[in-house]
């Protein structure tokens, strides 16, 4: 018999489920073995209760594997009902779910609620005031909560006003059909009151913002809304959270400007409009006379500031902008604004400042990141540490002021983590060389990440006078560029490489010969025999294994495949690997056939490593489970998960004759539509035969639509029904939904586009299009006369900028591109040539250091040899990654002298690369004493007395005079002996 312990003794408790019950945590099946010893029903519940007392303390794991036993058990029994019996006493309790499932309910499926007990009897349970009360406080699945609340509401007349509030959030749209004008609007009120978000899920990262209604409470809101024909003031400010269920056709034809106004206090409050939304609000208040006169009228938009588009903005007076901005509600509005506005209301804020200093005090933290690093130098009115302290910069931000701030504050733990990753080698004259221990150990403490150039750097300031006995002071990401015998002061190797494991791997690139050393030498560490990696040694290498080859991955069964579903890439053996561990079902996830929705969770970084066969074999209800549950919160992409959806779709399409299933707006509000219409041609057919209004619903909400997981064909219908909407050209308010339709665009299209602002160009571009339709849409921006003014430069960004041709690139204005961050690396030599001179231009009134460096920096590919040994005597520490980018001929004009005042600290580096190029051609024309004088160890250099002859290999903007001199150089020796065979027979 069973002996259940006292249920009240959390510690006896927890030693019987890991001791006695041992066999049950690790093999749900042996849950059937208590039918076989006779355990009642009542005597299960009481095993139940234990467990259930013990749940929070479970690892998720244990919970699951507990679940599925307690399933086994009650799905042994064949009849219809499970322990449960309206004539038998002892069985007839409704309070089924609490008695026989407890807490693990938040485990349970739609499917496995149905194998418990039939719908009528699933009814009675769900509105056992004992169950409620126990699934108010529980987290179920997704589906599994909507089909509850399906349970509760589903009886004939039930009071939706009696529905507790828990389970408004998990409405479905059919349940509110039948409800009048009145109840509808007291409903949408209760709900946007109750689900103001989504809640977080257990387990599962990436939780959303709390800024808007999900998309299921939304449909259901918008279903009630779609029940009122006129919205009075009063109303629209009643609904509360509720009024983003407004329809933009109910906004467009149902409120009338007057009204619009009058709720607009309430309007600005409501978080989460859509853009189209949003610009319909706006549009129609400024159409009807609304201005925005002062601050005040200004910041009465709230929430609906999203609807002003960068030309209105523009229009404002500087203060206007910079008196709303100083309301705090107002400020907190400018988070979800899309990037190009944004930018817009830095520029308004920053030109109605007297200085920098003051842009820093005023600006909301939501547009910290877009101000313009030009306008970070501060000179000698410098904004206060605290003010810079408390905003969210970004590293190349911070680099601008880093230097003022530790030369201003004597305590670096006073600095934010924010201002601390601006750190640069410019910036180390500034740090007493015995300080920057100190500073190192502030950044471990704040958990600053920092790129592989600043950690070289810092690397080479602490070790200054040798390495420290206590690295596990300092960053991990350190360790990357130390050996286990550097550490052996502070601890052991394996000690070391579990830190490494912890470090920023990303540091290093994936292929970097100090990346692979870092594993080889981890392997024979921790002495692993062949290519079999155990569980303890897994977990000290970290996220070393995403870098371990095919063989260990292999041999090592799928011991690894939890760990590595975490890594971002793999390389194809790798992939091989995995697919043969996966295929070979020795793992203990077992064989694709039989995972569960739960399994594919814990694999989810795998399966876009899945082909073709694994995929078939998954049960395709595991992988519906998975995408309704799961797949939103994973780290697929839209692509990949349409390669899921297209595995539960028929291998063979059946002939379409005609539209079988209705495109409503509960269809386009759902993320899996792709999967009710797997044949083109039905989706077509059903498209052609949408109805007006949710024709309307459909462009409204393209953005959200084209999100979901399409097939290519999918898509291709899709774009070939707004060709047909629009044979004239894509109106410029379609151009920022489009999304993947992108990649189906052809440069002929492009051309017809109307394309007028800055704005549409941006938003076209935020889809990241191949560079082909990239360079279409500019040059289509361009002819119609919009100018390259910084939102545009913005948009076009380092990803686009070596597209534009040299006409585009001479029209760009200095004071444009002061506004803006490009990196032109990539870029043709006349490019880089052309941006420098620019950026020049751009950056001298502010030849201010470090801060000019770091403004010039993304240019200096550019920088002929005049301006390099200018930039020599300012102290600017130059890392090697710049210096071997540098223009050759620039770069072979350089003196030793100079280059190490280019270097700095970094000089050593320099011994690293004498074997490569550049660094080995610009060695040989050297004379060998002044590469001595360095001190590094140069070789190579020409000694004393000889003349070096090369010519260079590569080309330069300047190769002409060069390779003329070189001629020259190379017909000496002729001409000289000439000469002296002429003097001697003279």
């Amino acid at each position: 018999m069973l002996q259940v312990p006292d249920i009240e003794s959390p510690p006896v408790l927890s030693q019987w489920v890991h001791g006695g019950l041992q066999p049950f945590l690790e093999e749900p099946k042996v849950f059937g073995c208590l039918h076989g010893k006779n355990v009642s029903c009542e005597t299960f519940q009481l095993l139940v209760a234990a467990l259930d007392g013990l749940y929070p303390e479970l690892p998720e794991g244990e919970q699951r594997n507990l679940y599925s036993g307690i399933k086994y058990y009650l799905t042994q029994n064949e009849s219809n009902q499970k322990c449960y019996s309206e004539a038998i006493p002892g069985l007839n309790s409704t309070a089924w779910f609490k008695n026989y499932l407890g807490s693990f309910m938040e485990d349970a499926t739609v499917e496995d609620l149905q194998l418990f007990a039939d719908e009528p009897t699933l009814q009675k349970f769900a509105r056992d005031p004992v169950n409620m009360e126990m699934i108010s406080n529980l987290t179920l699945l997704r589906e599994t909560a909507l089909y509850y609340t399906f349970l509760l509401t589903s009886a004939p007349a039930f009071p939706l006003s009696s529905l507790p509030d828990r389970f408004l959030c998990s409405l479905s749209p059919s349940a509110v059909t039948n409800l009048s004008r009145d109840d509808a609007l007291s409903l949408a009120q209760r709900i946007g009151e109750s689900c103001p978000w989504i809640p977080a899920r257990r387990g599962i990262p990436g939780e959303r913002a709390p800024s808007s209604l999900p998309a299921q409470e939304l449909q259901v809101t918008s279903s009630l809304l779609r029940k009122v024909e006129d919205f009075s003031p009063e109303i629209l400010c009643a609904l509360g959270q509720a009024a983003v269920g407004l329809s933009v056709s109910s906004i467009q034809n149902s409120i009338s400007e007057q009204d619009l106004e009058a709720a607009l206090p309430a309007l600005g409050k409501v978080r989460g409009w859509s853009a189209e939304q949003s610009s319909a609000i706006v549009d129609k208040l400024l159409r009807s006379g609304y201005q925005l006169r002062d601050g005040q009228s200004l910041a009465q938009l709230g929430s609906l500031v999203g609807g002003l588009n960068s030309s209105t903005v523009w229009s404002l007076s500087p203060e206007v902008v910079l008196e709303a901005i100083k309301v705090p509600e107002f400020a907190q509005q400018m988070e979800p604004l899309p990037p190009a506005l944004k930018r817009t209301f830095v520029e308004k804020i920053s030109s109605s400042v007297a200085h920098p200093a003051d842009l820093v005090k005023h600006i909301p933290d939501a547009l910290a990141s877009y101000i313009p690093k030009s306008l970070l130098v501060f000179g000698e009115e410098k904004p206060s540490v605290q003010d810079l302290n408390s905003k969210p910069w970004t590293p190349e931000q911070a680099a601008m002021f880093f230097s003022d701030v530790v030369k201003a504050e004597p305590d670096f733990s006073r600095l934010s983590q924010s201002v601390l990753q601006g750190f640069t080698c410019a910036a180390a004259k500034d740090v007493e060389a015995g300080r920057f221990r100190e500073l190192a150990k502030v950044m471990r403490s704040k958990k600053v990440r920092l790129g592989e150039d600043q950690l070289s750097c810092l690397l080479r300031m602490v070790t200054l006078h040798g390495i420290p006995e206590d690295l596990d002071s300092y960053p991990k990401d350190l360790l990357l560029f130390l050996s286990p015998s550097d550490y052996a002061a502070t601890g052991s190797c394996s000690q070391y490489f579990n830190n490494i494991g912890e470090a920023n791997l990303d540091v290093l690139p994936r292929e970097s010969p100090q990346r692979k050393q870092l594993l080889l030498e981890a392997l024979a560490c921790l002495k692993i025999p062949g290519t079999q990696i155990n569980e303890e040694d897994a977990e000290i290498l970290g996220r070393l294994v995403c870098d371990l080859g095919g063989e260990y991955i292999r041999n090592s069964g799928g011991i690894l495949l939890k760990d590595l579903s975490q890594c971002e890439s793999f390389l194809p053996d790798q992939e091989e690997a995995i697919r043969d561990v996966i295929s070979s079902g020795n793992t203990t996830f077992g064989p694709p056939a039989a995972w569960s929705a739960f399994t594919l969770r814990d694999l989810s970084g795998l399966i876009p490593v899945f082909d073709h066969k694994i995929l078939r074999e998954i049960p395709k209800n595991s992988l519906t489970l998975w995408l309704k549950n799961f797949a939103r919160d994973s780290p697929l992409s839209r692509e990949e998960l349409a390669t899921v959806v297209g595995e539960l779709l028929p291998t063979r399409h059946r002939r379409a004759d005609g539209c079988s299933m209705e495109i409503t707006e509960e269809m386009l509000s759902t993320d899996l539509m792709p999967a009710y219409y797997y044949n083109p041609e039905e989706f077509r057919a059903c498209l052609r035969n949408m109805s007006l209004e949710n024709q309307v619903f459909l462009e409204n909400h393209l953005s959200q639509v084209l999100s979901y997981p399409f097939s290519v064909e999918q898509l291709q219908v899709l774009k070939d029904y707004l060709d047909e909407r629009y044979p004239d050209g894509y109106p410029e308010s379609l151009l920022s939904k489009l999304g993947p339709l992108t990649s189906l665009i052809t440069p002929e299209e492009i051309s017809t586009w109307k394309m007028n602002s800055a704005d549409a160009l941006a938003a076209f571009l935020k889809s990241q299009p191949p560079d082909l339709l990239a360079s279409a849409v500019i040059k289509r921006y361009v002819e119609l006369g919009n100018a390259l003014n910084a939102t545009a430069l913005d948009a076009i960004g380092t990803r686009y900028v070596c597209l534009l041709n040299t006409t585009e690139l001479q029209a760009i204005e200095p004071s444009s591109l002061k506004l803006v961050s490009l990196n032109p690396s990539a870029c043709s030599q006349q490019t880089k040539d052309l941006l420098y001179e620019k950026a020049k231009e751009a950056f001298y009134p502010q030849h201010v250091f470090p801060a000019y460096y770091q403004l010039i920096l993304p240019y200096l590919e550019g920088a002929p040899g005049e301006d390099l040994k200018a930039l020599s005597q300012a102290n600017v520490n130059m890392n090697m990654s710049t210096f071997v980018s540098l223009r050759r001929d620039a770069l072979m004009s350089l003196t030793p002298r100079e280059v190490q005042g280019l270097l700095g600290i970094n000089l050593p580096d320099l011994a690293k690369w004498q074997y490569r190029s550049p660094v080995r051609e610009w060695i040989r024309v050297q004379q060998q004493s002044q590469l001595d004088q360095l001190h590094i160890g140069l070789t190579g250099g020409t000694q004393e007395g000889y003349i070096n002859l090369v010519t260079p290999k590569f080309p330069a903007p300047s190769s002409a005079p060069l390779g003329a001199m070189a001629m020259a150089l190379h017909l000496l020796p002729a001409l000289l002996l000439t000469f002296l065979m002429m003097s001697i027979l003279s």
